[in-house]
């Protein structure tokens, strides 16, 4: 959830479950190849006493940060990526807590197994909304981070994209390099960052298990972005997609009350790359978007944002 408040929607309901088939036919046009899916253990999810942060591992050099929903309903997801001299923090939290230890904690065990390998923080957001950034005052004062700025120009400027949004981004960390993919719509300056290596697509609020929130003045635009989603699918080969949050439990179709506390029975964090299809499907079709219900996300047209 990306929205602290309720709006007014639309009435009609309609559930579109993905028959495997149509799943894997999508998967093979847009290019995915064959790789195992991402797995984690059970999230922390607010059903028992948790800490504030549960940390999982992807790989030696990535990382996934969530949220406890106890601190924050939103209960979102961070990622930490580490190239050779530069890591990559994408988002900071809801606030409730203080995020700051768990990443300064990450990044001196990578430099402990990296010889002390000096690395540079950058501060960076899948949007600007502030479930999003509120945790971004804690790096403010700390050595060599950069905080990337909340505005399109500021994340244009900072990632070199110069026609936004319709340019992708490449960011190096060091030998390993990141592509940065506009995807206003839900927010102005909505990202999402492709990594090659573990062929990974962190795919912030737009595209996620849960409610994806598209203010009914940013219909056009919201669409604009998943046709660019899908044609950056189609050349690049998306394993999986990691969002911001999980707002779905396990039976297809049924989200969590708003700012529920607890998340038991939580779908998984992974989407598959055909959801990205499905996406583009489902705001394409319809002349005037409604609350349209899938197996993995719904889509949640909502008042426009007030200035």
């Amino acid at each position: 959830m990306c929205r602290s408040f309720l709006y007014r929607i639309g009435r009609r309901v309609l559930i579109r479950p993905r028959p495997l088939a149509r799943v894997l036919v999508a998967s093979i046009l847009l290019g995915a190849a064959p790789a195992p899916f991402p797995r984690f253990a059970p999230w922390i999810d607010g059903t028992a006493d948790e800490p504030e942060t549960q940390v999982q591992r992807i790989d030696p050099d990535t990382f996934v940060i969530r949220q406890s929903v106890r601190t924050n309903f939103e209960a979102p997801f961070l990622y930490l990526l580490f190239g050779r001299d530069r890591a990559l923090l994408i988002d900071t939290g809801a606030g409730g807590l203080r995020v700051r230890p768990t990443v300064d904690r990450l990044i001196a065990t990578w430099r402990g197994a990296h010889a002390g390998r000096p690395v540079r923080l950058i501060v960076a957001h899948s949007h600007g909304h502030g479930d999003h950034h509120a945790g971004d005052a804690e790096f403010a004062d700390r050595p060599d981070t950069r905080l990337v700025g909340l505005t399109p120009d500021a994340v244009a400027a900072f990632f070199g994209i110069r026609d936004w949004p319709e340019q992708v981004g490449r960011y190096d960390l060091g030998g390993r390099v990141l592509r940065i993919v506009p995807t206003p719509g839900h927010e102005p300056a909505h990202i999402m960052v492709y990594d090659a290596r573990t062929r990974l697509l962190f795919s912030g609020d737009m595209l996620y298990p849960g409610r994806l929130y598209v203010p009914r003045d940013q219909t056009a635009v919201f669409r604009a972005s998943a046709d660019r989603l899908t044609r950056f699918a189609r050349q690049y080969p998306v394993r999986a997609l990691l969002g911001a949050h999980v707002e779905m439990t396990r039976t297809p179709g049924q989200d969590y009350a708003m700012r529920a506390p607890a998340h038991a029975d939580e779908h998984g964090l992974a989407l598959p790359p055909a959801a990205i299809a499905e996406l583009d499907r489902a705001v394409s079709t319809a002349p005037s978007l409604e609350i349209d219900r899938h197996a993995d996300f719904i889509v949640y047209p909502v008042a426009p944002r007030e200035p």
